[in-house]
């Protein structure tokens, strides 16, 4: 099966390659392919917000909330400002913050991975209890949820790529070729 990609516009030479999605689309685990493929690094945005607060997500969600979360997400954005071009992964709700985007593009890119509920939760397996917008009874209602109330931010992409029942060497082939179209990771 190939990938469905789904341009939507295009501007000057991008910075960043930034990958938007449900938890479970795929960022990091085709971020980091895509990266490599292109000769970028791959910077996965939760993982440095731990690394630079000593505390894990879960933490930060549980003792300080959402809101405090989404502050060191943007400040780790704005981070990104300063840096040689590389493969992002933000979390799925990263798109959702007034003005973040705004902060990196343009002239980055921003690629949304769109997978279903049903294969998003699969996908995480025993993760999702390591994330707490899906805490609760009912994870698969509650990515309906998320889903539903990111679908204006997420298709303000420059791109869609469908992550739904296809083989990941094809997503990362489908990508690098997108990406390289709008002259990211080359030269």
């Amino acid at each position: 099966m190939t990938p469905d990609v789904t341009e939507r516009r295009a501007e000057a030479r991008p910075t960043h390659l930034l990958l938007v999605g449900l938890p479970g689309a795929g960022k990091s685990t085709l971020g980091t392919l895509l990266a490599r493929a292109l000769g970028l690094s791959f910077v996965d945005l939760d993982t440095e917000i731990e690394r630079a607060s000593g505390r894990s997500v879960v933490d930060i969600f549980a003792r300080d909330g959402e809101h405090a979360f989404r502050r060191l997400e943007r400040e780790a954005t704005e981070q990104l400002r300063f840096v040689e071009p590389r493969v992002v992964a933000p979390g799925g709700g990263w798109i959702t913050q007034p003005g973040v985007v705004a902060l990196l593009r343009p002239p980055s890119r921003v690629l949304y991975l769109h997978v279903s509920p049903v294969t998003a939760l699969a996908r995480m397996g025993n993760e999702v209890e390591a994330r707490p917008l899906l805490a609760g009874e009912d994870p698969l209602a509650a990515l309906a949820a998320l889903e539903r109330e990111r679908a204006g931010a997420y298709n303000t992409a420059d791109a869609v790529l469908d992550t739904e029942a296809v083989v990941l060497q094809e997503l990362v082939s489908q990508a690098a070729a997108l990406a390289s179209s709008w002259g990211v990771g080359i030269g």
